[in-house]
């Protein structure tokens, strides 16, 4: 039987290590319209987000939001949008994504409790449904195609 790295990397899929943090969360670097971020991977989070300070940072064109953004013990926050980023994980590469912004603090505070470095932000459901992944909780690695 072959091995689950084997199968998918033939079929194209790139293998992402991930790290582990205190608090059970996945943590990986990406970049996004060329710059370096490091980013929860939280299958739980609907949409990709980026804390509302990063925006000069990661050359974020940001528009007003109508949406509420809620989770991680907070609820009723005041969000924007930026569109058409480009995001690089190793070698894996999209262009045209959309990133919900809002305040990240209560994230961080938590990971700072657990003794984490803070997150520039989350990356959820909508990019890893893109990039049909499949994360290998074994092996603490995420394959994306």
């Amino acid at each position: 039987m072959k091995q689950l790295r084997t199968l998918l990397e033939e079929k194209g899929f790139y293998r992402i290590p991930l790290k582990k943090l205190a608090t059970g969360h996945y943590k990986l670097i990406a970049k996004i319209n060329g710059k370096k971020g490091a980013f929860i991977l939280d299958t739980g989070a609907s949409t990709s987000c980026i804390g509302m300070e990063h925006i000069a940072y990661f050359k974020l064109f940001n528009e007003e939001s109508e949406t509420k953004a809620a989770g991680a013990g907070a609820i009723n926050m005041t969000t924007e949008i930026a569109r058409k980023n480009n995001i690089g994980i190793a070698k894996w590469k999209r262009k045209n994504i959309t990133f919900v912004l809002f305040d990240l603090s209560h994230v961080n505070e938590a990971l700072r409790q657990a003794d984490e470095e803070p997150v520039h932000g989350i990356l959820g459901a909508d990019l890893l449904k893109k990039g049909r992944a499949v994360i290998d909780y074994g092996r603490n690695v995420c394959y994306i195609l």
